[in-house]
Order: C-alpha cells, then structure tokens, then sequence
C-alpha cells in the first residue's frame, strides 16, 4: 500500500525542460522498483522510464532514451524525471508508480504536461 502524489508538471515550449516529482508514503516504498508512465487523451497509457529500488539500474522507452533521466532519492521518498528537449508529441498526463514484487500496483493522480509548438 503505497500512496503516490505527482507534481511539477505544466506548459513548456519545443526544446524546454521540466522536472516532475513523485513523493512516496507507505508500504516499504524504498524497496520497490519505481517508475513513469504517460497517457494521451484518446491513446492507451504507455511506459516512460522505471528504476530499481537501489537505483542501480534505469529502463527507458526508446521514445524518451536520450531526453529523460529517472533518479530517486531514498531519503526523500521521492523520484524525478527530468525531461530535456521537450517535443510536442511529449505532451500526456504523466503517473507515477510503484512496482511491488513485480507489479505496477500503485499509480498517482497524475501530472499534465503540455509542449507547445
């Protein structure tokens, strides 16, 4: 049972960056695998970028590999993703979620990110 609250979205133009947080409570929330998901109005929600509990290792979908960066910090029960040169086709509500044993069984409200042309 983990709660998963996302902020830092918002509207850049083509080329810009922002950084989304996801701040974590309950459950053993440092010893899950991590990770962001988007979703487009009228398109299915599709995987981003996922870490591992330790941070050791990061995955990333080819759209983002490049751009993204996913980190964490254990200490703040927090994970970011940073996103550089920004493209319209970026544009989705972005999820956080955790990954206990090997399923995304928890999901946050979500964040919308616009890019602007």
């Amino acid at each position: 049972q983990v709660q998963l609250v996302e902020s830092g979205g918002g509207l850049v133009q083509a080329g810009g960056s922002l950084r989304l947080s996801c701040a974590a409570s309950g459950g053993s929330v440092n010893s899950y695998r991590m990770g962001w998901f988007r979703q487009a109005p009228g398109k299915e929600r599709l995987f981003v970028a996922a870490i591992a509990w330790s941070g050791a290792s990061t995955n990333y979908a080819d759209s983002v590999k490049g751009r993204f960066t996913i980190s964490r910090d254990n200490a703040k029960n927090t994970v970011y993703l940073q996103m550089n040169s920004l493209k319209p086709e970026d544009t989705a509500v972005y999820y956080c979620a955790a990954q206990p044993r090997g399923v995304w069984g928890s999901w946050g409200q979500g964040t919308q990110v616009t890019v602007s042309s």
